[in-house]
């Protein structure tokens, strides 16, 4: 499921071109092996999707990491697309995110500070959703997890330039 290209058209509310990043980070037992899906929707129609083995790791750090890699990803497109919305289950990530709540786990800390500075680039706006409206993302996290789907090695590169350990 990786690597598929993305295309993306206008938003039907406007003329403005909006990409939708939907993510989920899972984590088997709380800390253990972890997973990443990312979902890349224009239009409500999936553009292409993803799915990362992330080792050893929290649902929380899951859940950030999976952010990460959609940002880094979308950045490969960003030419094609003026607006990202950020859509997922985590309450947590998204409040933490758009700063409502503050970040007091270190590691947290350090995952969210990626975020932000990976979204400088864009026009983002971050969004909870119901797990309903997240389940690929949700399958791909576990599929993750299954498979140990490998981290393209430019995303590993950029990674661990933030000093993120997988």
């Amino acid at each position: 499921m990786n690597g598929n290209q993305l295309s993306f058209l206008p938003h039907e509310s406007s003329s403005q071109r909006v990409m939708a990043l939907y993510f989920d980070g899972a984590a088997r037992n709380n800390p253990g092996p972890a997973g990443a899906g990312i979902v890349f929707k224009c239009d409500n129609v999936i553009r292409a999707q993803y799915c990362f083995y992330l080792g050893e790791k929290t649902n929380n750090q899951a859940e950030y990491l999976a952010v990460i890699l959609g940002l880094l990803i979308a950045q490969d497109y960003k030419a094609e697309y003026e607006k990202l919305e950020i859509y997922g289950d985590s309450e947590l990530l998204i409040k933490q995110m758009s700063g409502h709540y503050r970040v007091k786990n270190p590691i947290l800390q350090q995952l969210s500070r990626v975020v932000y500075l990976l979204s400088k680039d864009f026009s983002v706006s971050f969004f909870h959703v119901s797990r309903t409206y997240n389940k690929d993302a949700d399958l791909l996290a576990n599929q993750a997890i299954d498979t140990k789907a490998s981290i393209p090695d430019k995303y590993k590169r950029v990674l661990h330039e933030y000093h993120i350990t997988l």
